[in-house]
């Protein structure tokens, strides 16, 4: 396929998302269609990370480098 045709956010992947909550959202609705997603819970593990649960039925968290990890 012709890169031409390809949108920027094809080259993204989660773990180059910007460690802000807002980048978070804004990747995963982009990654859901378009639909709107949205934190539900924020809760903080074993390890003392944060951890946040998200209306697309997955959680998230940053790790040691600050990179998002689905949980």
């Amino acid at each position: 396929m012709s890169r031409a045709f390809m949108k920027e956010s094809d080259d993204q992947w989660l773990h180059d998302v910007v460690p802000t909550v807002t980048a978070l959202l804004i990747y995963l609705t982009r990654e859901n269609n378009g639909i709107r997603v949205y934190e539900e819970k924020r809760t903080i593990d074993s390890e003392g990370r944060e951890v946040y649960d998200m209306s697309n039925g997955l959680s998230y968290t940053k790790d040691g480098d600050g990179k998002w990890r689905v949980v």
